[in-house]
């Protein structure tokens, strides 16, 4: 990474590095072959950013709404840190461009895996840690969490959600989801999910990502459970 590259990142994330070497690690994935630069790849970063980032998010949802109930907290919580929308965050913010990959993954399309890109993601937030403080890494979750979170504030509860909560009032065992296909390239993928209840009842979704296959196969569900009603 060039001098002008470590600056462009730097204005990504709003901060100057006061050791650059720690934002070259935190885009370093563990394709790269670094054995012979002493340089590390990102997962120790990445292991510390994952904390931090949770660490913060919390903070703002507790300090946010103080008459919230732990069990919408969490749930808010889980859809602002988990893989998708870290992921999403790094697109957003243009750090794909930025991952250095190894040769074979980078012709996998490995810069646009919802895996990689939350990786980097969560590195550059322990990089930014080590290098100015929780202060500096909280000035980069707010700046592309914001959003996220007040949107989470106002949503209605998920379709997963609605589904486990229709399911337990019947005193049932919780849903199951199952990921019965996956086709397309790495970078665009199909998933194809089932979810069944104790009953037998079944339904299936599609989506991009996982998470987007789970949510449509219970929208899917519920509207069959509610036309029984």
């Amino acid at each position: 990474m060039t001098d002008d590259q470590d600056q462009s990142v730097e204005r990504i994330v709003g901060h100057e590095f006061a050791d650059p070497s720690l934002l070259r690690e935190a885009l370093s994935h563990p394709s790269l072959d670094l054995r012979k630069s002493g340089r590390r790849n990102y997962q120790r970063l990445e292991f510390l950013g994952d904390r931090v980032l949770g660490l913060l998010i919390a903070e703002r949802l507790y300090r946010q709404d103080p008459e919230a109930a732990e069990g919408d907290l969490a749930v808010r919580y889980n859809s602002l840190v988990n893989r998708e929308t870290v992921a999403e965050v790094a697109e957003a913010a243009g750090l794909s461009s930025h991952i250095r990959l190894g040769k074979s993954e980078s012709e996998r399309g490995g810069r646009h895996k919802p895996a990689i890109l939350a990786d980097a993601c969560e590195a550059v937030i322990g990089a930014l840690y080590v290098d100015g403080g929780l202060s500096v890494a909280r000035s980069f979750v707010e700046r592309n969490w914001s959003s996220r979170v007040a949107v989470s504030r106002k949503a209605e509860k998920d379709a997963k959600t609605q589904l486990q909560e229709l399911v337990q009032a019947r005193e049932r065992k919780p849903p199951r989801y199952k990921v019965t296909e996956r086709e397309g390239p790495d970078h665009a993928p199909m998933f194809t999910v089932e979810v069944s209840i104790a009953d037998g009842d079944a339904a299936i979704g599609q989506g991009g990502s996982r998470r987007e296959a789970e949510r449509a196969a219970a929208e899917e569900l519920l509207k069959q459970l509610n036309r029984d009603e």
